[in-house]
């Protein structure tokens, strides 16, 4: 990341953005030629804001039609951008950012903060409403398996304890995003630090959650995982199949990938006092 602005002028600090977005319409976060992305978007209305080219850093890259409420940005800013007073810059942020984006805080960081690396966790939640009944407050925020009156959610939640702890995930990986990270030399071994299945309540609407947080994600990881504990609620899988799902590091070996309509990036979280909330 540049730690120089336009014309050489120094970077002081830096800008960090909480974002919420309906992932529906965009292409992802990450920006893609030809296509709308959330990062696109964000970089517009910042640099009209800010009135220069600015540099993005975010952690958790969601694919296209995922959904986030508490995605974080960075961006180096100069002491003069940081001195403003910061409810003109998210009004000015909210004003020129669509609807389907939302501006959900505002944060100081020190020089050379990143959203992505300074990452301690980030938290997932995916969606999933069942039976007959169509959704009607989550709909295009839920996986509706509609020709299913119920899951096992206790053999499902079970089942999910297995891949607690630091694993290769590559059973739970997109092949072609695994086979990229085997030969730039990159691991496929992240540490999942909560992982259940339970039931709650949401606008009305009964579901069934999946909740998972680490210190990091594969490609298409969350959703595996899913797909792969709906076949054990489902009654096709044993809890047990899991755990050799798991240990088989073959993407075959593991359940579909759910639809990315369901999946939610929660929270992000980062060392206490790195982000200062700016009024």
């Amino acid at each position: 990341m540049s730690e120089e602005g336009q014309a050489g002028e120094a970077m002081d600090g830096t800008i960090v953005v909480r974002l919420g977005y309906r992932g529906g319409a965009f292409s992802g976060y990450a920006e893609q030629d030809g296509q709308r992305t959330v990062a696109g978007e964000l970089r517009t209305a910042l640099e009209c804001v800010l009135r220069r080219p600015v540099e993005l850093a975010c952690a958790g890259r969601t694919d296209a039609g995922v959904h986030a409420l508490g995605q974080h940005v960075s961006l180096p800013a100069t002491s003069e951008e940081l001195s403003r007073e910061g409810r003109r810059l998210w009004r000015s942020l909210s004003a020129t950012t669509p609807d389907d984006i939302s501006i959900r805080g505002l944060y100081r960081a020190a020089p050379g903060f990143s959203a992505r690396f300074d990452a301690t966790a980030r938290a997932y939640r995916y969606r999933i409403a069942l039976g007959n009944a169509r959704p009607v407050m989550g709909w295009g925020h839920m996986w509706w398996l509609r020709a299913i009156a119920d899951l096992d959610v206790q053999a499902m939640d079970t089942a999910a304890q297995a891949l607690l702890g630091e694993h290769d995930f590559r059973s739970f990986c997109r092949t072609s995003s695994a086979q990229e990270l085997e030969r730039d030399g990159r691991s496929t071994c992240r540490n999942v630090t909560h992982l259940s299945v339970s039931r709650i309540e949401e606008a009305g609407e009964p579901l069934v959650v999946v909740d998972v947080e680490g210190n990091a994600f594969l490609h298409n990881m969350v959703r595996a995982i899913t797909g792969t504990l709906v076949e054990v609620g489902q009654g096709r899988r044993d809890a047990a199949w899991v755990a050799r799902a798991l240990a088989a590091r073959d993407r075959s070996a593991a359940g579909p990938t759910a639809p990315a309509m369901g999946l939610t990036l929660e929270h992000v979280t980062y060392p206490q006092g790195a982000l200062v909330p700016w009024s």
